[in-house]
């Protein structure tokens, strides 16, 4: 029997595209929420038209707490595996039966997207900088080797689902996320995925200058737990 698998994805004035998002990955995975983050448009309607369990935050809280809240829920929905998945049309459908299986199969807990093995990704030049740092960061202090950090594309089983402890609100939690892998000495593998850059996604995207935030609030963060 298949493992029952849940898609979370967190939403923060995605209307535009959501319902696009939801559509797609409802037609091979049924199980899908979405945790509008207090968004001022009409994501909430957008995505519940797609048919996605809508989950709705009534301020801005970060993608960190999206991600918690439907992560909760999906566990306590009886989730077996757990895939988060971005809102804005980045992430490719066709990735889901690569990244999913070593799960599923129980080969490990976690399988971790990953831009840079993919050879169809093309990452803005400032954009490639800022994760390659992000990856010399991660494999310093998380003392984890990866390739990639802050893709927002990856799968979960329920075991690491449960363990892993998501306390940053905003996107520190990527890197948080990643500390916790090594902390609990989770198995993990990463899986080439590709992301496609459009101008609506750059545009909502961070910029690359926030990654000084980012690693103070992961910094501070971790010494406090």
């Amino acid at each position: 029997m298949n493992p029952v698998v849940y898609f979370v994805i967190p939403a923060y004035n995605e209307a535009a595209c959501v319902a696009d998002v939801v559509r797609r990955v409802k037609a091979q995975y049924p199980n899908v929420i979405v945790v509008d983050d207090g968004s001022t448009d009409q994501t909430s309607q957008a995505a519940a038209g797609a048919g996605a369990v809508v989950l709705r935050h009534i301020i801005n809280r970060g993608q960190g707490a999206a991600l918690k809240t439907g992560i909760d829920f999906a566990l306590w929905s009886g989730a077996e595996v757990l895939v988060t998945f971005d809102s804005d049309g980045q992430h490719q459908l066709e990735d889901i039966p690569g990244l999913i299986a070593p799960v599923c199969e129980g080969r490990c807990d976690v399988a971790l997207g990953s831009r840079f093995l993919h050879p169809e990704t093309r990452v803005p030049g400032m954009r490639r900088l800022t994760l390659k740092l992000g990856v010399v960061f991660t494999r310093l202090v998380s003392q984890i080797k990866i390739t990639d950090t802050h893709n927002g594309l990856r799968a979960l089983s329920r075991k690491a689902a449960e363990q892993i402890q998501i306390h940053q609100d905003r996107m520190a939690h990527a890197s948080e996320i990643l500390d916790e892998i090594g902390r609990l000495k989770l198995r993990f593998v990463e899986v080439p995925t590709r992301i496609v850059y459009t101008e609506y996604s750059q545009r909502k995207g961070q910029r690359s200058s926030a990654a000084f935030r980012i690693v103070w609030d992961f910094l501070v963060g971790r010494a406090g737990r």
